[in-house]
């Protein structure tokens, strides 16, 4: 029987069970015991293995997820900047837009005083129409002096002809001529000594007076025809010396017609270089024209406009006035390390992440430099030294952004962004 509790004790509810009297372990329990004790750590080793195999299939993926990129914040926004210059020296007259502008390809940003160039492009028209009816004279010439020339070398080469045959037409009178002299001189001898003869029969009235006269008179008709032999070979010596002489002028005519084709020559060789100052005078007009345009300064690109021109400033060729930022055409350079680019191609997407506003955009690798950034610098580090301590080196990659990504126009050039280009 138990013993009597004398310690004082409380009400107990009785809506309230009292907890089991833990006593001894019986048998059966004591029996039972080992087996819990080996199901607990049964359970526990399956626990330890799944929490191993979670480990490992989690360490895996993320293993995958993190070598599925690469990073980097060396990274910012470029954009190739161009800078408006004058072609032309002047007076800045009026500057169409203020900094920070943006404006289309082709608005006209400044305007130069044009009035020199146009004054230049008037007298270069001048000469030209000039040069152009000097060139239309001589091109009419040539044709009209060839023809010319044709015809008289050909008139001069038959006047030559007509003056050899009547040189031998005339040389041929004189020979009958002298001929003719002869003859009369001849019978001029035998009637003289006809004559004589009969004077001295006459003397001794051997024969009678009339045969004398007879011999008298043909005596003085045989002088005469001598004379008159004499000057007709003269006249005919005369003819001659006129026909050789027409001989001689047109030999003369016929070299200088000869010498009309030289002449000709040079006429053409006068129209070519008219045909050669036209186009010089055009060449000019050209370049006037070039200049006179020149004084419009157009935007090269649509863009933000910084300037650094002002109205009445005197402006040379070569001097810079204005910078135009093409917004619309901005890229990424990331400079990611070396050791990062094992698995790196153009063509990987990539996620740009913008410092300023905290925005991403899209875009795609599209090219990789092709040394790294050291090299492209003014003064690239010398390896070839006795202190060399190797340094992990990095390489630019073009990003460029997909279509639409930068609509607002928010990047722009030097900004600080974050480039995860994903390898997989």
């Amino acid at each position: 029987m138990a013993a009597q509790d004398t310690t004082p004790h409380t009400v107990v509810d009785k809506t309230e069970e009292a907890p089991p009297t833990q006593g001894p372990p019986t048998a059966r329990e004591r029996f039972r015991a080992p087996a819990s004790r080996r199901l607990t750590k049964r359970g526990r080793l399956w626990l330890l293995l799944g929490i191993v195999l979670v480990l490992l299939v989690g360490g895996f993926f993320l293993w995958r997820y993190l070598s599925s990129y690469e990073s980097t914040d060396d990274a910012q926004v470029d954009v190739h900047i161009y800078p408006v210059s004058a072609r032309i020296s002047g007076y800045v007259i009026a500057v169409n837009v203020g900094d920070n502008q943006y404006v289309e390809k082709g608005t006209v940003l400044v305007e130069i005083d044009p009035r020199d160039y146009q004054v230049a492009v008037d007298k270069a028209k001048a000469d030209l129409a000039s040069a152009e009816a000097t060139a239309r004279s001589l091109n009419i010439n040539v044709p009209i002096t060839s023809v010319n020339t044709l015809s008289q070398l050909s008139f001069s080469g038959s006047g030559v002809e007509d003056a050899v045959a009547g040189l031998a037409a005339a040389e041929k009178q004189l020979a009958a001529a002298q001929a003719q002299v002869q003859q009369a001189e001849a019978n001029d001898v035998k009637a003289q000594d006809d004559l004589i003869r009969y004077k001295q029969l006459v003397d001794k009235q051997d024969v009678s007076a009339q045969i004398y006269d007879q011999a008298l008179a043909a005596a003085k008709a045989s002088t005469a025809t001598v004379a008159a032999t004499h000057a007709n070979e003269a006249a005919v010596g005369q003819a001659v010396q006129q026909a050789r002489s027409r001989v001689a002028e047109a030999e003369a005519n016929l070299r200088a017609a000869q010498t009309r084709p030289q002449q000709i020559a040079s006429t053409r060789a006068r129209a070519l270089s008219a045909v050669a100052d036209v186009e010089q005078k055009g060449a000019a007009l050209a370049q006037a024209e070039l200049n006179l345009g020149y004084t419009k300064i157009l935007a090269p690109v649509s863009g933000e406009v910084t300037k650094t021109v002002v109205v009445g400033l005197n402006v040379q060729p070569g001097q810079q006035m204005l910078t135009v930022v093409p917004l619309h055409d901005v890229w990424i350079t990331a400079n990611f390390k070396e050791t990062q680019m094992k698995y790196m191609r153009p063509g990987q997407p990539v996620r740009i992440h913008l410092d300023s506003s905290g925005r991403d955009y899209q875009g795609h690798v599209d090219s990789i430099a092709g040394a790294t950034g050291p090299v492209f610098s003014v003064l690239p580090p010398e390896n070839a030294t006795g202190n060399y301590v190797k340094i992990v080196q990095r390489i630019p990659v073009k990003i460029v952004l997909d279509p639409g990504e930068n609509r607002d126009l928010q990047l722009r050039p030097g900004m600080s962004v974050e480039a995860t280009v994903y390898l997989r």
